[in-house]
C-alpha cells in the first residue's frame, strides 16, 4: 500500500511539473505574440488617442538693436525677434461618440474602437495684435482621420496639415472673439481621453458630452469622472460640465476588455494540480472503501486525461471562441476518463462516481476562472465542501485495519467490487 501511495504521489508531482511547463508556455506564447501583434493592430486600426484642446496664439515680430564691436568701431544692427501670446479659451463644446469593436489576434482580444469627435471653441483676443494662429493637434500620429472639419467663424480657411495636426493663421481684431469648429472620424485602441493641456490648466465654460455603445464603462487613474451619466440602450450618455475648473487631470474612457483566451488558459493550467489532487483523493478513498484496487498506472492514465483538457484548451483557443474551446476540451477529457474507467472498474463506477467528480473538480473549478475575482472564492468553497464529504465518508474507517487487509490481498483483481 505504501509503495502504491508513493507511486501515485510521484505521478501527481510529474503531472504538476507538466502543467507548470504548459502554463508557462501559454503565457510565453500570449505575451510574445502581444509584443508582435499590438504594433500591427495599432498600425492597421489606430493607437490609444489623447485629444488636446486647440491652441490660439497671437504672433508678431519686434526689432531689437544689436551692437557689435569691429576693431575700434561699434556697429549697430537691428534683428527681428518673433513673439507670441496665447488667447484665452472662453468656451468649449465637445461631442464624442465611441463605438467599441473588439478584434482578436492570436491569444488576445484587443479593444479597438471608432471615435466621432466634434468640438466648437471660442477664443478671445486680449492681446494688442491681430494676427492669430490656430492649432488643432491630432490625438495621435498613428491613426487615420477622415470626414475632417476645420472651420473658423463658420467658414473654411486656408490651412496646413501634417501628422501633428492642422494649423491656420487668421486675422482676429483686438478685443473680439474667434470661433473654431473642428471634427473628425478615426479609429483607436484601448482608451480615448481629452486633455486640457500638458500642465495644470484653467478651464472656463466647458461641456463635453460622450456617448458609448457599451455598458461597462471605466475611468483610469488621473481621469475625471463625469458630472452626469444616463443609460442609453446598450451604452451610456456621459457629460462633463464645468463653469470654472483648474485641473491637470484628463477626461476619458478606458475600453472594456473581453475575456482574454491566452491568460485564461494559462491560469487554468497553473491551477490544474489542485483539481487533480482532489480527484485523486476522492478516487483513492472511494476505491479503498469499496475494495477496488486501482494500479498506479491507472492513476497515470487518469492524470493524462486531465492533462488533455488543458492541452487541448491551450491550443484550441487560437482557432475558436473560448467558450467553444472550453466545452470541447471538457467533453474530450470526461469521455477519456469514463471510457477508460469503464474498462478498469466498470461502467457503473465510472458514471456514478468518476464522471461527477471530474466534472466538479476539473470542469466547474476551471470554469470559475471565467468570472474575474470569484475564482478563488468558488474553488475554496468547493474544496471545503469536498473535504467535508470525504471526512464524513471516512470518519468511522479504521485505516490501519483497512490497509492491513488490503496488503493481505495481493491477488485482488482490479475492478472487483465485493458485495
Amino acid at each position: 500500500m505504501a509503495k502504491r501511495i508513493a507511486a501515485i504521489v510521484l505521478i501527481f508531482i510529474c503531472s504538476t511539473v507538466a502543467w507548470m511547463v504548459l502554463g508557462a508556455t501559454v503565457f510565453a506564447r500570449t505575451y510574445d505574440s502581444d509584443s508582435r501583434l499590438r504594433g500591427r493592430v495599432a498600425s492597421n486600426w489606430g493607437a490609444p488617442q489623447v485629444q488636446e484642446a486647440p491652441i490660439a496664439e497671437a504672433s508678431w515680430t519686434e526689432q531689437r538693436r544689436v551692437e557689435t564691436t569691429q576693431g575700434n568701431a561699434v556697429v549697430a544692427r537691428y534683428v527681428e525677434e518673433p513673439h507670441s501670446a496665447p488667447l484665452t479659451l472662453e468656451r468649449t463644446r465637445a461631442n464624442v461618440a465611441l463605438a467599441l469593436e473588439h478584434r482578436q489576434k492570436g491569444l488576445l482580444w484587443y479593444s479597438t474602437y471608432v471615435v466621432d469627435f466634434a468640438g466648437e471653441y471660442a477664443f478671445r483676443n486680449t492681446t494688442a495684435h491681430d494676427s492669430v494662429t490656430l492649432r488643432f493637434a491630432f490625438p495621435t500620429k498613428d491613426a487615420v482621420y477622415y470626414d475632417m472639419k476645420f472651420l473658423v467663424n463658420g467658414q473654411p480657411v486656408t490651412s496646413t496639415s501634417d501628422q501633428q495636426g492642422v494649423t491656420a493663421t487668421v486675422v482676429v481684431p483686438r478685443g473680439t472673439t474667434v470661433q473654431l469648429a473642428v471634427g473628425y472620424r478615426s479609429q483607436g485602441l484601448d482608451r480615448w481621453s481629452y486633455s486640457f493641456g500638458s500642465n495644470v490648466s484653467s478651464v472656463r465654460d466647458f461641456v463635453l458630452a460622450m456617448r458609448t455603445n457599451f455598458a461597462d464603462i471605466d475611468f483610469a487613474e488621473n481621469m475625471i469622472s463625469p458630472t452626469t451619466k444616463q443609460r442609453n440602450g446598450n451604452g451610456w450618455d456621459l457629460t462633463w460640465r464645468y463653469t470654472n475648473l483648474v485641473s491637470g487631470f484628463t477626461i476619458g474612457m478606458v475600453m472594456p476588455e473581453k475575456l482574454q483566451p491566452g491568460p485564461l488558459a494559462g491560469r487554468i493550467s497553473f491551477f490544474a494540480p489542485v483539481s487533480l489532487l482532489f480527484f485523486f483523493l476522492l478516487m483513492f478513498v472511494l476505491t479503498t472503501l469499496r475494495g477496488i484496487e486501482l494500479h498506479p498506472m491507472n492513476y497515470f492514465f487518469l492524470a493524462a486525461a486531465f492533462f488533455s483538457f488543458h492541452l487541448l484548451l491551450a491550443y484550441l483557443v487560437d482557432h475558436v471562441g473560448i467558450n467553444t474551446a472550453f466545452i470541447a476540451a471538457s467533453l474530450v477529457s470526461v469521455l477519456l476518463v469514463v471510457t477508460y474507467l469503464r474498462l478498469v472498474v466498470g461502467l457503473d463506477f465510472a458514471v456514478r462516481y468518476a464522471a461527477p467528480a471530474q466534472i466538479t473538480y476539473l470542469v466547474l473549478f476551471s470554469y470559475a476562472f471565467f468570472f474575474e475575482g470569484y475564482a478563488g472564492l468558488t474553488v475554496t468553497i468547493g474544496s471545503i465542501i469536498s473535504l467535508f464529504v470525504v471526512m464524513q465518508m471516512t470518519g468511522r474507517v479504521r485505516w490501519a485495519e483497512l490497509f492491513a487487509a488490503s496488503s493481505g490481498r495481493p491477488g485482488a483483481r482490479a475492478g472487483t467490487i465485493p458485495a
